[in-house]
């Protein structure tokens, strides 16, 4: 659904919609919805009054998903940023809309227990999927940081995702989540990937919830993972 927007424009939301619903399918499984909703407002300015936030809470971001933070009920509107969203290739937005129906799916899954740097890595793991999307590529910010021989010392953390903060801390954050996410697929199994991530939320609260997926799921501690994936981001992102 879409203000101010021609027929022809929100088709082509409907389009990268459709191919979203199936790809997260098939990455997740099929029992979601398998639905999304899909809001265009006319410009940035209608976004923020939509989400009831401030214009500069989102200005740069391309989409949001109602509920992805905090909220109880299920997600299922993707809000589109008019402005960042029309900056994007046509992979990118489809990466974008793969993304937020990400969300969409794994919502039941998503609760305090899950770090930030799992549902958003998650996310960009199953929008990334499919595409032929190198790491350096997907992770530029990431990979200046190692070349300049600054590897992050720990996952990222919640604060490290906020959108009024820092723009290169941001996206260093969704890399390292998004390269974490790969790790697992990677070593471990795509269904190792969405047993972990449901895991963690079974957990129901912060504390011990990722420790405890990690070894029961993946069978390593906290401490030996983040050495692993500090060692896979150094491996996948070296120039």
């Amino acid at each position: 659904m879409g203000v101010g927007e021609s027929g022809d424009r929100l088709r082509s939301f409907a389009d990268l919609a459709d191919r979203a619903v199936p790809a997260v399918s098939d990455a997740w499984g099929t029992g979601w919805a398998r639905k999304v909703v899909v809001v265009v407002p006319a410009s940035l300015e209608g976004m923020a009054e939509l989400l009831g936030s401030s214009v500069d809470s989102y200005r740069g971001i391309a989409a949001v998903t109602t509920g992805e933070t905090g909220g109880r009920a299920p997600a299922d509107r993707i809000v589109v940023n008019p402005e960042a969203y029309g900056m994007l290739g046509e992979v990118g937005r489809q990466v974008v809309l793969t993304h937020e129906t990400t969300h969409v799916a794994t919502r039941a899954h998503t609760n305090a227990a899950t770090p930030l740097w799992l549902s958003e890595g998650y996310a960009d793991w199953v929008g990334y999927r499919g595409t032929d999307r190198t790491p350096d590529q997907a992770a530029p910010e990431l990979q200046s940081a190692v070349d300049e021989g600054h590897v992050p010392a720990a996952l990222p953390a919640d604060s490290d995702f906020g959108f009024g903060g820092d723009a290169t801390r941001l996206a260093q954050a969704y890399e390292g989540g998004w390269l974490a996410c790969r790790m697992i697929a990677g070593r471990w199994g795509e269904e190792k990937l969405d047993a972990f991530y449901k895991a963690v939320g079974a957990h129901g609260k912060r504390a011990g919830a990722v420790e405890g997926a990690l070894g029961s799921v993946l069978g390593v501690t906290l401490e030996e993972f983040t050495e692993d994936w500090r060692t896979y981001v150094k491996e996948q992102l070296a120039s």
